[in-house]
């Protein structure tokens, strides 16, 4: 009996540390694919800065643009995947392959039904929907015509990058990350192609709207090739009585809300900066992007991993690896988080310079954007941390603990809008987001102690003082760096590029040698249990 239960044991132990190594390695794929998609998303925008500036039709077209990726957030990215996964996970495991194929034509079925209604609602009623979104456009009749003219044209990418991120979840679940990580490439190598093609279009700034529509045709149809490989590529199907269809709705409808408050909170903002001087809204935008390179390679990729390995382990009953999962997320969450927002924070003004500050965008844009990027570092870690923590709720299929914590972040968030808007303008927008994904993941970390589904492990106050040390290590070099270095408007773009990896490569070897000299230890991560 003793010799049955030590060999349990041991390989319970060994699965779990082969499980860890197998989702570091899924995470380092997927945050290399999303970090080359962010570089080719910066060189994107640094080329869209410099051909169009910031200005009226800049303003127009990110405005137009900003209700299709907010519902693209919405159902791709958060309430759908939230909701559909842990179901795929526990059809796949639990269910036949024809039973799953069945219930994912139907989900598929579903989604063009609704999207497809959605769109054509959109475009019918595009200048209300201006209106709403950015009513101190009304006033200028050209900027409001051609706002309504990008949204027209921009809104069927939601079809297009839903069924996508559809695509990519059952990837995803099959355990196939790489290809789900790198199609984000296909849409902005094919947005840099499309701006050199501007010429071509009247006004020129069209070529933005097109070129969105013609990236979400290449986002789908490079991963229906690898569906059809893992035998998962079905017609789609219209079938209300299917089961799993409508548990995925149960879930999906409560966690539109509170997967949607940052966005909503992000259109709040948009409205509010209408009213703001002109450029308003394309400063908060270049800021918005910078934020979003670590927040996408960090917390998209850790979210992406996390979501099925917690659902495959709490559908199981495996509770104890439910909650060393949790505490491997976050301990990894705050090792590379931490010193990113800090970093964010110094680097502003050479991040902003080195990517956007040629052509028409102005050395005042660059300040501007600069002001609203340093807002915006403050919450940098609130906003990772609610993409590692949410999954712990959802793969549990409990909604309404981030429904009720997305509730008081929304009040409280507008709240700080009308407080900050007064004397910081649009940076005081960017920061009512950026405390707002703090006090978010503050209350979601509660409930989940208070729901007993997560438990620390030993060593978090040593691990904790160990990071700290090492980010005042880190921002002592890069703060001395930047005294000493040149005039960032010097030189070309590559030479500025060059300057600024060299700065960002020196502080991390700073911040992880100092963690080595520490104690820390990779294999750290895959001592799960002692």
């Amino acid at each position: 009996m003793v010799g049955n239960l030590c060999s349990f044991f041991l390989g319970f132990v060994s699965e779990t540390k082969n499980n860890i190594m197998n989702l570091l390695k899924s995470l380092a794929w997927i945050s290399s694919m999303t970090m080359f998609s962010r570089v080719l998303g910066f060189a994107r925008d640094a080329i869209v800065a410099l051909v169009f500036g910031a200005g009226m039709a800049t303003d127009a077209f990110f405005i137009a643009f900003k209700l299709p990726n907010l519902l693209r957030r919405i159902f791709a990215e958060g309430a759908f995947s939230q909701a559909f996964v842990p179901i795929l996970a526990e059809y796949k495991s639990q269910q036949s392959e024809e039973v799953t194929r069945t219930f994912v034509a139907c989900i598929a079925g579903l989604l063009i039904l609704a999207l497809s209604l959605i769109i054509v609602v959109g475009m019918l009623t595009a200048p209300w929907v201006i209106m709403i979104t950015a009513p101190g456009f009304v006033d200028t009749q050209e900027k409001f015509s051609l706002t309504t003219a990008f949204f027209r044209i921009t809104f069927p990418y939601i079809l297009l990058v839903s069924l996508s991120s559809l695509v990519g979840a059952i990837l995803n679940t099959w355990n196939h990350f790489s290809v789900p990580a790198f199609a984000p490439t296909l849409f902005n190598i094919n947005m840099i192609c499309f701006v050199f093609a501007a010429p071509l279009f009247h006004p020129p700034v069209m070529v933005l709207a097109w070129a969105v529509v013609a990236g979400g045709v290449l986002q789908l149809s490079y991963q229906l090739m690898h569906l059809k490989k893992i035998g998962m590529l079905v017609m789609p199907r219209l079938q209300f009585r299917d089961v799993g269809v409508w548990r995925v709705l149960r879930l999906m409808l409560p966690a539109i809300f509170a997967v949607s408050v940052s966005q909503i909170s992000l259109i709040i903002n948009t409205m509010f900066a209408s009213f703001l001087v002109s450029g308003s809204v394309s400063w908060v935008y270049y800021a918005d992007r910078l934020m979003e390179f670590p927040s996408g390679v960090l917390g998209v990729a850790l979210s992406t991993i996390l979501l099925p390995s917690l659902s495959r382990s709490f559908s199981s009953g495996n509770y104890d690896e439910y909650s060393r999962l949790m505490d491997w997320g976050l301990r990894l969450c705050f090792m590379l988080a931490l010193p990113s927002s800090v970093a964010l924070g110094i680097l502003a003004k050479p991040f902003t310079i080195a990517l956007f500050q040629y052509g028409n965008f102005s050395a005042f844009d660059a300040l501007m954007t600069q002001r609203a990027l340093v807002a915006y570092s403050v919450g940098l870690m609130g906003l990772i941390l609610v993409k590692v923590l949410t999954p712990g709720f959802y793969s549990s299929q409990d909604i309404r603990t981030p429904v009720r914590a997305a509730i008081i972040t929304l009040i409280m968030t507008q709240l700080m809008n009308l407080i900050f808007i007064g004397p910081l303008k649009h940076v005081g927008l960017s920061l009512s987001i950026g405390l707002g994904a703090c006090l978010n993941a503050s209350l979601l970390y509660w409930q989940l102690r208070r729901k007993d589904l997560f438990q620390p492990q030993p060593g978090w106050l040593g691990f904790f003082l160990r990071l700290v040390l090492a980010v005042v290590a880190m921002s002592v070099e890069l703060v001395g760096l930047l005294m000493v270095m040149p005039d960032w408007t010097h030189g070309s773009m590559p030479w500025r590029l060059l300057r600024l990896m060299g700065v960002v490569m020196t502080g991390s070897g700073v911040y992880f040698v100092t963690l080595w000299m520490f104690g820390f230890r990779l294999r750290d991560f895959t001592r799960l249990v002692k």
